[in-house]
């Protein structure tokens, strides 16, 4: 007799060919559901519907189409058992040997815009993720096929004879990791959707990925590592185009990460250029041009900038693309890249080029392993503003030096707590990250700047707990302070910057980044 296939995907892609090769060359029967059936119908081969074989009808509108024992025990049966075999017997029911199953496009669908509730649930599949689960608990007995690339696989198997054991247990193996990442997918939608906006973390937040890509080691070489995608429609990272360069490292992908969260702080109705170097900015600039914002970011400090990562907030021209060229960077990313400046960029052959179209796209929450577990957070990305600001000093700022405060205050944001930031002329030109102290991190800050920090502004991510910061600060020469505000000294430093002049901001938000 005909060995037996039951197939029902949602991805048609590879299907037809699949099934032609298993009748044609396996002699396998083939029974199938819905729009499965009708593709291969429609090419021509000879297919079963599950509703003649099982003698039940598809009802509810397709919910409910392989949910039936001749199917289930078709797929459970342990073939080395006696029990079974009669099981199979006394109820019509043929073994089968392989499932075929993709899942409805839940994902894709709810990625579209204005999808309704309603509408994502339709996208729930049921008999799919039990068909899956069912072939993978009896893989001793039969193969699961999840992925179309699996395909070509299982047919050189079958050439062999017999599928190997091992082979119908990494197919098993893959058929639950699609399973768990189908309902993560799920129970993270309706988490989403809550009505209430006060509604707090979920109470459960299960981690999952396929990956992506190897890498060849982690933060150091004695560090294994790989890279992971979340959901099965590719995005962020994964759906970057690189253009050139070496494959992507561990440590690429981190100050990437970083350099995407920076670079998502400026609207592009200025060019912007951010450089960092193990996730902090070590130069960040705006300008009339793009090549003009990176090189004053470049130049803020061109020591670090030697082995950085530069993210730019436009399309590389060619003029920007020449002032790139000028020094060794490890990675490049912005929304586009012109076709002149690809081949002014592609004489560096190493660099690593990527297109990133939206870097305002990241996720809603970040994760961070402890010992036993994780911990969750929402991501930063409270939008700052300087309306919301309390002007606490005498001395009032103009809508200039607002600008300049509100440029210090967005790049303070992603550079390591303690952090302080000196600009002026939205250009970087100090910057202490990740002290023990605030005054030690102002004290980088200014003496990288030196004579510039003369009318410059400071921003500090989290409060000053005494004077000594403004005292240093003016000292310095720093006219502008931007900083939280909530110390229970507050007063004293208030009382400092008026004493000396500074214009000082609350703005009732920190940012502190560990």
């Amino acid at each position: 007799m005909a060995r037996l296939a039951l197939l029902s995907t949602s991805d048609k892609t590879g299907i037809v060919d699949l099934a032609r090769a298993l009748v044609d060359r396996f002699d396998f029967q083939i029974i199938s559901s819905g729009g499965t059936a009708r593709t291969l119908a429609a090419a021509g081969i000879a297919v079963t519907k599950v509703s003649d074989y099982t003698g039940s009808p598809e009802i509810l509108g397709g919910r409910v189409k392989t949910l039936h024992p001749r199917i289930h025990g078709g797929i459970l049966a342990r073939r080395d058992l006696v029990a079974d075999q009669r099981d199979l017997e006394a109820n019509d029911i043929r073994p089968i040997d392989l499932v075929v199953v993709n899942l409805y496009p839940f994902e894709q669908t709810i990625a579209g815009e204005g999808v309704t509730l309603a509408e994502a649930i339709e996208q729930i599949d049921i008999g799919g993720p039990t068909l899956l689960r069912a072939a993978a608990k009896n893989h001793a007995h039969l193969t699961v096929l999840c992925r179309p690339d699996q395909y070509g696989s299982y047919l050189k198997a079958l050439e062999k004879g017999a599928v190997d054991p091992d082979f119908r247990l990494a197919c098993a193996r893959e058929a639950f990791w699609h399973t768990a990442s189908y309902d993560q997918a799920i129970a993270t939608y309706l988490s989403q959707s809550s009505p209430d906006p006060s509604a707090t973390l979920p109470a459960r937040w299960p981690l999952s990925g396929t990956q992506q890509q190897p890498l060849r080691y982690g933060e150091n070489p004695h560090q294994q590592a790989a890279w992971y995608r979340t959901g099965s429609v590719p995005a962020g990272w994964a759906a970057a185009e690189q253009l050139q360069g070496k494959e992507l490292s561990y440590n690429n992908l981190v100050d990437l990460e970083a350099a995407r969260r920076i670079i998502a702080e400026f609207p592009s109705d200025r060019p912007t250029a951010a450089v960092l170097k193990h996730t902090n900015p070590c130069g960040v600039a705006a300008a009339d041009t793009l090549a003009d914002a990176y090189q004053r970011a470049f130049n803020a400090d061109s020591v670090s900038a030697f082995g950085g990562i530069v993210a730019l907030n436009r399309a590389i021209d060619a003029a920007t693309a020449t002032a790139l060229t000028g020094t060794f960077l490890e990675c490049i990313v912005a929304p586009g890249c012109d076709p002149e400046a690809r081949e002014i960029l592609a004489k560096k052959s190493n660099l690593r080029v990527l297109v990133l179209p939206d870097a305002k796209v990241g996720p809603a929450q970040t994760v961070q392993a402890i010992a036993g577990g994780f911990l969750l957070q929402d991501a930063n990305t409270y939008p700052d503003a300087s309306d919301r600001w309390q002007i606490v000093t005498e001395i009032q700022p103009s809508p200039e030096d607002l600008a300049e405060m509100l440029f210090a205050w967005r790049v303070v944001k992603h550079v390591k707590s303690n952090a302080i930031v000196i600009t002026q002329d939205q250009q970087t030109l100090g910057v202490g990250a990740g002290q023990m102290n605030r005054v030690g991190s102002a004290k980088i800050a200014l003496t990288q700047a030196g004579e510039k920090s003369q009318g410059a502004t400071l921003a500090s991510d989290g409060f000053f707990p005494f004077d000594d910061s403004v005292r240093t600060a003016a000292a310095a020469g720093i006219r502008l302070i931007v900083q939280p505000g909530g110390s229970r000294r507050d007063q004293d430093s208030i009382a400092a910057a008026n004493e000396l002049g500074v214009v000082m901001a609350f703005t009732g938000v920190r940012h502190f980044l560990h």
